[in-house]
């Protein structure tokens, strides 16, 4: 064989292993597979070492945004950091990050809920003989502010006093019946409070505690006023003037409240002043008189009079309403709920999902949307960012994460935020997140010594019993943007946090 022709070989053999080398880098995640899938980092092994938290226990996805080797449009992701990224897990809150990427993309950020008021019957002289009707639509923000102008623009139009009832139409939703203590056995946590198309202030009151400084008392401010419950005006001090100081401390223990009793709230201990003014919120302990006694609050509060009572029931057909009361834009409403992982409005958001769509909101309507909506834009071949072709797509119960059904893997949240990534509303979506340091869940998760080592982190956070996670985008302080998800299920998820610092820490030094 002459020169000429082993030469010739050489670069062909060369030619042939570039291709191949290239067609493998091309192929999904999967498919190279555990080949190439990384060891943990030493300091996130060591992080979980310490809580005693198996790696088994733990997923981790971490793929550029930005920087070089970032996915092109409808490419399979090439993460930094792959770890038991197709296992499904549970991602306690995270899961909200699906339910606002669909409504982001479907309703669109400037989307609103309205609350329409009617009244029949004639208006006279200040008085409506007839009935006011609310009609809910699911507006997940119709806090006691807001619907105390809802009925100050009902005083606007005339109306003194209603001869008849106020009438609350809920049957925009049909979801699933909840039992508020089946999660977790506390009914009265604000959190378990079920969906609702009419949902008025959470259907949650709190009581606030302000030490006075001249008494050894902390008066108690109770907020929104209920008719016909009473409250204590104020509680026994301790630890204020000619006593020992101390410490906050279990302060919700010391003031032995009794929340379980419909007609009177009662605090048989006491509250010591070294906390401050502090807020106490719960969910109302007889859920169906909750509306009734605070709309009948409300409506005297604006000088208004009713004769009848406030019931459910349907507005008539042929009715035109009087006004709409409308909600904040959807952006701000996904802001709250991401940022403070409020469960109650994620809940109104998912089934508005199916509302919008077919007109009755539903609980397995709006898990189909949303099947609907990862399939085309996150999870088969066609859609914009999509998986392995054997990967799960995620388990939604009732979209907003409170569930010991929902499951995800961390690769597809990292899909999901790399659709995210490449969207209009992207800035809205990204702005939702917790700017870990700063705001929302993750205000305390930064680094003491040093809050900026990370860069910044905009990471929704997730924790149940056994469960803690986080997702979202990372800037290193080198100005490269990272998809980040670590989830971990296991007895001792608690101590998890630690391995997400470590997490940070790592990213933190990529090129």
């Amino acid at each position: 064989m002459t020169r000429i022709r082993l030469a010739r070989l050489a670069q062909l053999a060369f030619i042939v292993t570039r291709v191949l080398a290239v067609g493998l880098l091309s192929l999904p995640l999967q498919t190279r597979g555990q080949a190439v899938t990384p060891s943990l980092p030493p300091e996130v092994s060591q992080a979980l070492q310490k809580a005693g938290i198996p790696a088994q226990s733990v997923s981790f996805w971490v793929a550029p945004l930005n920087s070089q080797g970032a996915p092109a449009l409808g490419a399979a992701p090439r993460p930094l950091l792959a770890w038991r990224a197709q296992a499904p897990m549970n991602p306690a809150s995270v899961m909200k990050l699906l339910t606002t990427s669909a409504a982001l993309d479907l309703l669109g950020p400037d989307f609103t809920w309205h609350t329409p008021v009617y009244a029949d019957g004639t208006l006279q002289d200040g008085v409506l003989r007839g009935n006011l009707y609310l009609q809910g639509q699911g507006d997940p923000t119709l806090v006691v502010e807001r619907l105390w102008l809802l009925l100050q623009r009902v005083r606007q139009w005339g109306v003194e006093q209603i001869q008849g009832d106020i009438v609350l139409d809920r049957s925009a939703f049909a979801p699933e019946p909840v039992d508020p203590g089946e999660f977790d056995a506390a009914p009265l946590r604000p959190y378990n409070v079920p969906a609702n198309a009419l949902l008025l202030n959470f259907r949650a009151w709190s009581a606030t505690f302000s030490p006075d400084p001249n008494k050894p008392i902390a008066h108690v401010q109770m907020n929104p006023p209920l008719l016909g419950v009473q409250v204590p005006l104020s509680v026994p001090l301790t630890g204020g003037k000619g006593e020992s100081g101390g410490a906050c401390g279990d302060w919700r223990s010391q003031l032995q409240a009794h929340w379980d009793q419909p007609l009177q709230l009662s605090f048989n201990g006491s509250y010591p002043a070294a906390c401050g003014e502090r807020v106490w919120s719960m969910a109302y302990a007889d859920p169906a008189q909750y509306d009734a006694r605070l709309l009948a609050a409300l409506w005297q509060s604006v000088g208004g009079r009713l004769e009848g009572k406030v019931r459910d029931g349907k507005v008539p057909s042929g009715l035109s309403p009087w006004f709409n009361q409308t909600s904040p834009p959807l952006a701000e409403v996904v802001r709250d709920i991401n940022k403070f992982s409020n469960n109650v409005m994620a809940q109104q958001l998912f089934l508005t999902l199916s509302w919008q769509a077919t007109g009755q909101g539903s609980t397995e309507a709006s898990r189909q949307i949303l099947r609907q909506w990862w399939a085309s834009h996150v999870g088969q071949k066609g859609a914009m960012v999509p998986l392995d072709g054997d990967a799960e797509p995620p388990v939604v119960d009732n979209g907003s994460g409170l569930s010991r059904q929902s499951r995800v893997s961390a690769q597809a949240l990292g899909a999901l935020i790399q659709q995210n990534w490449r969207q209009g509303a992207m800035p809205e979506w990204l702005a939702s997140l917790p700017l870990v340091g700063v705001d929302g869940t993750l205000k305390r998760l930064a680094p003491s010594d040093n809050p900026a080592r990370w860069g910044a982190a905009h990471l929704k956070s997730g924790s149940l019993r056994d469960v803690s996670a986080v997702a979202g985008v990372v800037r290193t302080p080198k100005g490269n943007y990272f998809a980040v998800v670590a989830i971990a299920n296991q007895e001792r998820a608690a101590g998890f946090p630690t391995a997400v610092q470590a997490l940070l820490d790592w990213l933190s030094k990529s090129p």
